[in-house]
C-alpha cells in the first residue's frame, strides 16, 4: 500500500523516526494510542528516565488486553511509539548506558 494514501485513513497513523528525520510510515491507530497513553502514563518527568526494558515493563499493566493480550508485541509498539513521541520532541533520550527516556517537561 502507498504510504500517501494510507494517511488519510482513520485506522492508520502516521508515525516517525528520530533515527530516520524526514520519513514516515503509518501503524494502526487503536495500538499506536494505546501504547502512547501507557507510555506518557509511566514515562518520569525528569531524569533518571526508564530503560527500554522498563518502558515494555512499565507499560504493560496499563494496555488493554483485547489489544495486547499477555502483553504481546508491547515491545515492538513500546520501541515504534518511543521513537515517534522522541522525534516529536514529547519524550527525551538521556546520555546514559544504558540509554533511558523522560517526558519533556512542558
Amino acid at each position: 500500500m502507498d504510504e500517501r494514501s494510507s494517511e488519510h485513513r482513520p485506522d492508520r497513523v502516521v508515525v516517525e523516526n528520530v533515527n530516520h528525520p524526514g520519513r514516515t510510515s503509518t501503524v494502526d491507530a487503536r495500538m499506536y494510542q494505546a501504547m502512547r497513553e501507557a507510555l506518557l502514563r509511566v514515562l518520569p518527568v525528569e531524569a533518571p528516565g526508564l530503560t527500554q526494558g522498563q518502558m515494555v515493563e512499565a507499560v504493560v499493566p496499563h494496555l488493554p488486553t483485547d489489544l495486547f493480550p499477555g502483553g504481546a508485541k508491547a515491545g515492538w509498539w513500546a520501541k515504534s511509539v518511543q521513537l515517534d513521541l522522541e522525534a516529536k520532541g514529547i519524550i527525551a533520550r538521556e546520555s546514559s548506558k544504558p540509554l533511558r527516556w523522560h517526558l519533556v517537561s512542558a
